[in-house]
């Protein structure tokens, strides 16, 4: 591989050097967006990576490159930014030789589940309200312009509120959606809006179908914080856009989960025409949670009395039954070479107890 000759930039907005660099064998783009927002953004597709690599070795000839950094079109699309995910060797610049790839985003992932109601211990009511929801994805256009078309469940994590949405999927014989509301935060102003909009595209597409938005609380904020948290004003006026109906979706359902619904701007709550509460366990519930899944421990338990466990662990949901008591008991037994037994759970339901079930929460003045 032959050097290059060119002043080479050290860091973006750093000194120049005149220095012999490297030209790169292979460099990895991912499309990351405009750094301002404009009115007619329109964000570039590579249709032929091949064409793509001609255009980009051209423009960008002789520019240091390392990960991390971003190269900015000049030419069809000024300013839109591509962000150096890889590049070999790590410090060098664009050849006349270089392999210029760009990331393909994958679209978001159908995903189908084989949960069931039934299978949910608990959350009686949350269960009959969604029902309405499932005969709506059944028979989409018996509804009109009637549908139950976005859905609010909340309540402290752990409560089932995505097992629910599985169950609900799996019942209606739709598919799901899933996304994490923090995964569309990007670097960029534009790029979670983009998300947004893909994403309901392609729940059209896939008519009758469910989105799934979990953690909804970190991009859903009352707006006097959302100035800290990016793009995330533009992001929300993308899904009130899409929850608003201005291009009505025919056949989607939008789903939204939270475990902190005070926190959620009023003007987001107001598009949910439902909000579906989820509840901690109760005795009954929790004994059931126990013994469903302590029959499924690679682990006997020895001499335990479940019922005891089931009225100790008040407050706890079904998340930390699993996780916090069971588990963390199975796992103490295999290490010692020992059984699951009454002291040991009750010694996990103490230490539980101790290092709190929930992590703090941030509290806003």
């Amino acid at each position: 591989m032959r050097s290059i000759q060119k002043s080479v930039t050290k860091g973006q907005g750093g000194k120049l050097e005149q220095a012999r660099a490297t030209g790169a064998r292979y460099i990895l783009l991912r499309a990351a967006g405009y750094p301002l927002k404009s009115l007619f953004q329109e964000y570039p597709v590579v249709s032929d990576p091949k064409l793509f690599e001609l255009y980009a070795r051209e423009q960008w000839y002789g520019e240091a490159v390392r990960p991390g950094c971003y190269l900015f079109d000049r030419r069809l699309y000024p300013d839109f930014a591509f962000k150096v995910i890889r590049v070999y060797p790590c410090r060098s610049v664009v050849g006349s030789e270089t392999t210029i790839r760009v990331e393909q985003k994958e679209e978001p992932k159908k995903v189908e589940y084989n949960v069931l109601f039934e299978d949910v211990v608990g959350q009686q009511m949350a269960k009959r309200k969604v029902r309405i929801v499932e005969k709506f994805l059944q028979e989409p256009e018996r509804f009109g312009a009637w549908a139950p078309r976005n859905i609010l469940f909340y309540g402290v994590s752990g409560t089932g509120k995505t097992m629910i949405a599985r169950a609900l999927a799996t019942e209606a014989k739709v598919p799901m959606l899933p996304v994490k509301a923090t995964s569309l935060i990007g670097e960029f102003v534009g790029e979670g809006a983009r998300q947004i909009h893909s994403l309901f595209d392609r729940a059209e597409q896939m008519a009758p179908c469910i989105v799934f938005i979990d953690e909804l609380d970190a991009i859903a904020l009352d707006r006097r914080y959302q100035d800290l948290r990016g793009d995330v004003s533009e992001i929300v006026n993308s899904l009130l856009t899409e929850m608003d109906g201005i291009q009505r979706r025919k056949g989607v359902c939008t789903i939204a989960a939270t475990n902190q619904i005070e926190v959620i701007d009023s003007s987001i709550r107001s598009r949910f025409e439902e909000e579906i509460e989820f509840k901690l366990p109760n005795l009954d519930e929790r004994l059931a949670l126990l013994e469903k899944n302590a029959a499924t421990l690679p682990q006997k338990l020895e001499d335990v009395n479940l019922k005891e466990i089931a009225r100790i662990t008040e407050g706890f949901s079904g998340r930390d039954l699993m996780e916090k008591v069971l588990k963390a008991a199975l796992h103490h037994a295999i290490m010692d070479d020992g059984s699951i037994t009454q002291k040991l759970l009750e010694e996990t339901i103490t230490a539980a107890s101790k290092g709190g079930r929930e992590p703090p929460r941030v509290m806003f003045t």
